[in-house]
């Protein structure tokens, strides 16, 4: 068949392209949802990207209603040709809205929901987001610090847990000489003697890394070096806070008394009775931590706290089954000491005809130590934990959130859980609008995070669990090795979307994302991929065989992810260990791996002058065996991340046009880690027809940008 100029012209302007289903694009993210955290009764902007006149029609499916999306206005003024834009305003009430994309080309349909384009819609993957939710703005992508105080640093000896001060689970207390002992199997009562000071003298060293939030394991008094078993929520603990000289000696000047080898009745141990009740002290550590958010502020550090109100500690001035409180001015009897004590109802006794000295109270998973609270039954108990989270958030103490232990089990039922954590929020916002509350949770926490309770939570499902999976093929804990995990893209990447569904973005953006914590083991002893902890390998294993070039992979995907980049406490210094407690050795000053330290400086410096990084939107961009390219990006700059976990070198040609970067000129690489460190001087790479050619050797990562003109 012959066609005339005329019907060539006409069969050309009528042909249809091929469908570029890697073009498609939409989030949840500022740029994609406008305002990206609506109000309740407004109109909200939704808006899609395809490749330049391509496609049919886009249409957004929300809720039980659709609308085709019109094509905005090609903006040929900016570098970005490539793609068209859908957009379309609709008006929301104050519920919830799910929504995802249909996308026509001639017979061709396929959707997009939160794990790109899809054939099959799935009702786990809807975006959505939640009118009149909205999380702090200065926590979004925000990089966090979480001090252990303990084994940070001891700034007062003279406040120093002691000796023989008092027993704890059968056994005296004990005040570590050696700064760089390991913790021991049973080290609940052994203390190194870091404190609030300790960490004001180091305000200087957090600061020059480029740290925006401080997040502090339990700060207030309590018998653990750990301070999970909380004796007094009104107080910070002297023992990190201040004891003053003459609070510890009797009224003729003698100093009183620890307790004698073989005597584990805390009655006797009038020292640190008089420690931890006195008043003075007291006041002066609460002083000293008020002083400390203050001087934390004045440098740009926001403070969390820890809160847990799950249970409290048996030593717990509402219980005293340790008869600290009995008898001491200014304290009522405690419930385990009296029926007719004001705190009867906090705790759940089993035998009500025990009295005195009762010790059928119902224990956190049977632990005595660790008494649970008996909210259901007590609406004093109930204000009482309200009015603590207020004290702590108010003056002189302002502090900006709560991290909330184990937040889940709070309660008897989840019924009542959801209908405090309601109460919790009100209260919270009320007394500062901008206080971040993050719950630790593992499993599907989406329950919570529709916006009248948590904000958030630690990130340990669609963060530090597949990653660890991916980069070590190790369990979080070091008990198990998956070689199947090990380098599998694709595992990774999907279990990182699948639980991400369970967020929203506000939320997505202020989770926390760690490496390591004091729950679990450190990175870095996981990438030597030994399975065991250190009752059973023995603490040095935890040192042998790491390597440091998995570890800044880690820290490399930790600084250009969603959310908010969290340093365990001395992982930038290249500390090791097995999960509790050798988790918790000390900060090795001195002993630092400076190079890890500087890395880590860099990482902040970058995530910090890279907007895109901490607001921007996320794209999947090329994946294979041991090796993952994803792009953080906003309209006006572009950052492509590669890593290379495998021990072979890749020579790639990354699609970069899909993050928005133009058909030809520059990148810059920023930063780039090898086996053999980390190298931080700019190196300019061409771009040819929207791709990136590059070369990166075995165990190694970068970040390219492209920043685009105003």
């Amino acid at each position: 068949m012959k066609y005339g100029k005329s019907g060539k012209l006409n069969y050309i302007a009528n042909m249809r392209p091929v469908f570029n289903r890697r073009a498609l694009f939409s989030t949840a993210s500022y740029e994609y949802l406008i305002p990206a955290e609506p109000m309740p009764y407004s109109l909200v902007t939704l808006r899609f990207r395809t490749k330049r006149n391509n496609v049919d029609f886009v249409i957004l499916h929300y809720n039980d209603e659709s609308v085709y999306m019109k094509k905005e206005k090609p903006d040929d003024s900016t570098e970005f040709k490539e793609f068209d834009y859908y957009s379309t305003q609709i008006t929301v009430d104050d519920k919830e809205i799910e929504y995802y994309f249909e996308v026509r080309v001639g017979r061709i349909v396929c959707y997009y929901d939160t794990r790109g384009a899809v054939d099959a819609l799935d009702e786990l993957f809807p975006f959505r987001f939640i009118p009149g939710f909205k999380t702090p703005e200065w926590a979004k992508g925000a990089v966090m610090y979480q001090i252990y105080v303990d084994r940070f640093f001891n700034g007062d000896k003279f406040n120093d847990v002691l000796t023989d001060e008092y027993a704890y689970i059968g056994e005296h207390s004990r005040r570590v000489e050696n700064w760089d002992k390991y913790p021991a199997q049973m080290g609940v009562r052994e203390f190194y003697g870091g404190d609030l000071q300790g960490v004001m003298d180091k305000l200087d060293y957090l600061q020059d890394l480029g740290i925006e939030a401080i997040y502090f394991n339990p700060l207030f008094v309590s018998p653990s070096n750990h301070k999970y078993d909380i004796q007094d929520y009104d107080n910070i603990d002297p023992h990190f806070g201040v004891i003053l000289p003459d609070t510890e000696c009797d009224e003729d000047g003698h100093l009183l008394n620890n307790l004698e080898q073989g005597d584990n009745n805390n009655r006797n141990a009038r020292r640190y009775r008089a420690r931890i009740t006195s008043k003075r002290n007291l006041d002066a550590s609460n002083n000293l931590f008020a002083n400390l958010v203050q001087e934390c502020h004045r440098r740009g550090i926001k403070v969390i706290i820890d809160g847990v109100f799950n249970h409290c500690g048996s030593f717990n001035k509402w219980l005293d089954r340790e008869r600290i409180y009995e008898g001491m001015e200014g304290y009522e009897p405690g419930a385990y000491i009296e029926k007719d004590s004001p705190y009867h109802s906090f705790f759940m006794f089993h035998d009500e005809n025990a009295f005195p000295y009762n010790d059928t109270y119902d224990g956190w998973w049977g632990h005595d130590t660790l008494p649970k609270l008996n909210y259901e039954q007590s609406v004093k108990l109930q204000n009482y934990i309200l009015d603590i989270a207020r004290k702590w958030l108010s003056p002189p103490y302002n502090v900006d959130g709560w991290r909330l232990d184990v937040a889940a089990d709070l309660g008897f039922s989840p019924e009542f859980n959801h209908a405090f954590w309601k109460q919790f929020r009100r209260a919270v916002k009320e007394t500062n609008p901008e206080a971040l509350i993050i719950a630790e949770h593992y499993g599907n926490p989406r329950e919570w995070l529709k916006g009248d309770e948590w904000d958030t939570v630690m990130n340990y499902d669609a963060f530090m669990e597949p990653l660890t999976w991916y980069l070590t093929g190790m369990q979080k804990h070091s008990d198990d090795f998956r070689q199947d995990l090990l380098n599998n893209t694709e595992a990774m990447y999907n279990t990182i979307k699948y639980h991400a569904s369970f967020f929203s973005m506000p939320s997505l953006m202020v989770s926390m994302n760690e490496l390591s914590n004091h729950d679990h083991s450190r990175f870095l002893t996981r990438t030597n991929h030994k399975v065991g902890r250190m009752n059973t390998l023995g603490s040095e294993a935890a040192n042998e065989g790491v390597n440091k070039a998995v570890m800044r992979n880690a820290v490399m995907f930790q600084f250009t992810w969603a959310g908010c980049p969290t340093i365990y406490y001395a992982d930038e210094a290249g500390q090791c260990g097995f999960t509790d407690p050798d988790n918790r050795r000390t900060y090795p000053w001195g002993r630092e791996d400076h190079e890890l330290i500087d890395y880590h400086r860099e990482m902040i410096r970058l995530r910090k002058m890279c907007p895109e990084l901490k607001k921007g939107a996320t794209k999947y961009i090329d994946g294979g065996y041991g090796y993952l390219c994803f792009a953080r990006f906003c309209s006006k700059s572009q950052s492509i991340i590669l890593i290379n976990n495998s021990e072979g070198e890749v020579e790639l040609s990354l699609p970069v046009w899909l993050a928005q970067v133009p058909w030809e000129g520059s990148m810059t690489r920023l930063i780039c880690s090898t086996p053999e460190g980390h190298d931080a001087e700019p190196v300019t790479y061409h771009i040819e027809a929207g791709h990136l050619k590059v070369k990166l050797p075995g165990t190694s990562c970068a970040l390219y940008r492209f920043e685009g003109m105003d």
